[in-house]
Formats: structure tokens, C-alpha cells, sequence
């Protein structure tokens, strides 16, 4: 029988290429594609940890030239969006440009209307002043610009020096409210009383808390927005995904802390109460109040039912709790035993009593003269110059969070395009 040639299976094994070492070309497509899905996630994962770490170096101390052009890039895009909202609204808007450039236009013409406008307009325009304040120190733009003890907590203290030591609260106007002059004689209708001095600056604190409660409707809109899409809070979205993990934690009470407890807390009187419960955080000063604006948005509670308990405690309860310990702080008989008490501190009593005193009596003799004094002192200096720091601050503070919101922005929308 003939031999079989028991070389050629080698040959052939020997010419056959493994799997592994072919050509590119002929390696399957989905091996290619778990390949660039895998690199795409781990391109990913790099990216977003880089966005966390660079968002919050971008610092007007640190890159001072970048953070000023994302501010101003963050600016133009706002303002865009702004244009757009107010051209899609086009008949309320010249509805508004037609109110407001009526009285205007009739300030400039002769006649009878003249001291009526003229009057409307001082008052209007000290009204916005004071809701202005009151929304920037409620708003604060992740910093809030304390303007209670910066602006309406001095004015109240003015009036009340000024009412204890005139005896009265009629004080003429013009230059009131921009300085403060006893009258020559004493109306028995404005007698220096808690009462009246409490009417006499509730046009200004009542606008002041409208403001702060109108500064608290955008993290209820963010919320109400977020749970009305359904979708996951975006990143740069810190209070929803805070509030989010704040109900996770509600089925594990052992890992709550002091302060989620108390966050815990205010969210189920919101949510349990309603109108009471948010009027009770409302008139309460209490640095979770903006837990309660999330709550409302997230559990969709009307607009009105949070805006009106929100207004009604901001602007009328909790400001005249306010009002009540200025005013009863600064009568003359306690301010004398505070300084009596702070002049026996050993050591630097004497020193700290002397400029106060100073201060006390310089505002005094202002008030009985017909021009303002050129006189000043430290503690003026000192305050003008905690003011100006104050404000500054909040200005900075301002760009930077306008420049991380820009960054934030730009970088989700370039990892969308990673994730396609």
C-alpha cells in the first residue's frame, strides 16, 4: 500500500495564520468599536475629572485674564438670551415701554402734572432702591451681599438716634431720606415713639423684604424645571444634586448629621403644612430657607402658594421682627448702658468707648445742623471702608461665579459630543 504523505497537514497547519495574527483588515468591526467605546469612556472619565478640578481654579487671583474673558463671554450669552425671551414677549414689551416712557417724556412738560411726577418719581425710585438691595443680598450669586447690615440696618439706626434725640419724626423732606435734619418744631402726630419710628421706615423695609423674597424664586424655578424634565440635575446644579442626596439619606437616618437633620426637617414642614409651614420659614431667620424653595419646586406646589407665603413672611413678619430689635437696640438708655459696660473692659475699655462715643455725639450735632458736617471720624472710616471691602467681594465673587458657569457650560457640551 502506498504511504500517505504525512507532511502536507503540516505544510498546512504551518501555512495557516493564527486568529489573533491576521491582518486589520480582516478583524471583525465590533472588536474595533468595544475598542474606541472603551478608549471614548476612559477619554471620558478624564475629561470630567479635569472639569471638576479646573471649574473652580478659574479665579479672577489666579487666572485673572481667563476669568475676565469667560465673565464677559458668560455676559454676552445671557444678554442673548435675554433679547430672546423679551422678543418672543413682544406685546408685553411695548406694553412696558409705553408705561415707562409716558410719565417720563410728561416729566419734561410744563404744567399742573409737574410736582405730582416729580413726587411719584422720588418715591418710585427710593422703592426700587430698597428692592434692589433686598434681592441682592438675597440672590447673592453664591456669596450674597449682606445688605441689611450693610444699608437698611443703618438707615433704621439713623432714624432712631435721629427720633431720640429731635423728639420728633417730621423731618423735612427734602433733604429726608438722604440726610436727616431735626424739624423746628415737633408734629404731636410723629412724637418719638416704637411705633412711630417703625411706621416711619416701613415703605423701605417692606420693599426690602419684597426683595428678598423675589430673590428666592430662582432656585424654586430651577427645581420645579428639573422634576418637570425628569432628567438628573446638570453639575453645575449644586443645590438640586445636594437636595437629591439629601432624600437618599432620608432611608439611612443613622448616617444623617446635625445639619441634614435640620434640613430634613424644613422639608417636610414644606411639604406636610404648605402655606404655614413656608410662612413659618418665611418669617423665621434661618439660613435653610433656600431648602425651602427647592422643596416647593421639586414636590410642584404653586407658584402662588410659595410666592404669596414667602412675601407675606419676608416682607411684612420677619421685617418688623427686624425692625423691632433695631429700633429697641438703639434707644438712648440702652446704648448708654452698653457703653457703660464696654468702658469697664479692662485694659481696652477706655479705647474702644472713646471713638464710639464720638461717633454717637458727631451724628448728633448733624442732626440740629442745616448743612452736613465735615467732621468725621474713625469708626465712619472704618465702616465706609468694611462697606467698600463688603462690596467688592461680592463683585468678585460675582465674575468668578459667571466665569465657572461659562466654563461648566461649554465643557458639558463638549462632552456630549464625546459621548457621541
Amino acid at each position: 500500500m502506498p504511504q500517505k504523505d504525512r507532511t502536507a497537514p503540516t505544510m498546512t497547519s504551518r501555512n495557516r495564520l493564527p486568529t489573533d495574527s491576521r491582518p486589520n483588515k480582516s478583524r471583525p468591526k465590533k472588536i474595533d468599536k468595544v475598542l474606541q467605546n472603551g478608549q471614548s469612556n476612559s477619554k471620558l472619565k478624564q475629561f470630567k475629572k479635569s472639569t471638576k478640578m479646573d471649574a473652580h481654579s478659574i479665579v479672577i487671583w489666579k487666572h485673572p485674564f481667563l476669568t475676565l474673558d469667560y465673565f464677559c463671554k458668560e455676559v454676552v450669552c445671557l444678554s442673548k438670551s435675554f433679547v430672546k425671551k423679551l422678543i418672543s414677549y413682544e406685546l408685553y414689551v411695548l406694553l412696558a415701554l409705553l408705561v415707562i416712557s409716558t410719565p417720563i417724556i410728561l416729566l419734561y412738560i410744563e404744567g399742573p402734572h409737574l410736582p405730582i411726577l416729580i413726587w411719584a418719581k422720588s418715591k418710585i425710585v427710593w422703592c426700587l432702591y430698597w428692592l434692589g438691595l433686598g434681592v441682592l443680598s438675597s440672590v447673592g450669586f453664591g456669596t450674597g451681599l449682606h445688605t441689611f447690615l450693610l444699608y437698611l440696618g443703618p438707615h433704621i439706626t439713623s432714624v432712631t438716634l435721629a427720633a431720640y434725640e429731635c423728639g420728633g419724626l417730621n423731618f423735612p423732606e427734602p433733604p429726608y431720606p438722604e440726610q436727616i435734619i431735626c424739624p423746628d418744631e415737633v408734629d404731636s402726630a410723629w412724637v418719638a415713639s416704637l411705633w412711630n419710628i417703625m411706621l416711619k421706615v416701613r415703605v423701605e423695609a417692606m420693599m426690602w423684604g419684597a426683595g428678598t423674597a423675589l430673590g428666592e424664586l430662582p432656585p424654586y424655578f430651577m427645581a420645579r424645571a428639573a422634576r418637570l424634565s425628569g432628567r438628573p440635575p446638570d453639575e453645575d446644579k449644586e443645590d438640586l444634586i445636594e437636595f437629591e442626596e439629601l432624600l437618599k439619606k432620608e432611608k439611612h437616618p443613622e448616617t444623617m448629621t446635625l445639619v441634614d437633620k435640620s434640613k430634613l426637617f424644613v422639608e417636610r414642614l414644606v411639604k406636610k403644612v404648605g402655606f404655614f409651614g413656608i410662612l413659618a420659614c418665611a418669617s423665621i431667620p434661618n439660613p435653610l430657607f433656600d431648602l425651602a424653595g427647592i422643596t416647593c419646586g421639586h414636590f410642584l406646589i404653586p407658584f402662588w402658594t410659595f410666592f404669596g407665603a414667602t412675601l407675606l413672611g419676608k416682607a411684612a413678619i420677619k421685617m418688623s421682627i427686624q425692625v423691632l430689635f433695631v429700633v429697641v437696640a438703639f434707644n438712648e438708655t440702652l446704648i448708654a448702658r452698653v457703653l457703660d459696660i464696654v468702658g469697664k473692659i479692662p485694659g481696652v475699655g477706655k479705647k474702644l468707648q472713646a471713638p464710639i462715643t464720638t461717633f454717637l455725639e458727631n451724628q448728633k450735632q448733624r442732626l440740629h445742623a442745616k448743612k452736613d458736617s465735615k467732621g468725621t471720624n474713625i469708626a465712619v472710616k472704618l465702616f465706609d471702608l468694611f462697606v467698600l471691602s463688603m462690596v467688592l467681594y461680592f463683585i468678585v465673587s460675582l465674575i468668578n461665579s459667571m466665569a465657572q458657569n461659562y466654563y461648566k457650560r461649554t465643557h458639558k457640551t463638549s462632552k456630549k459630543r464625546l459621548n457621541d
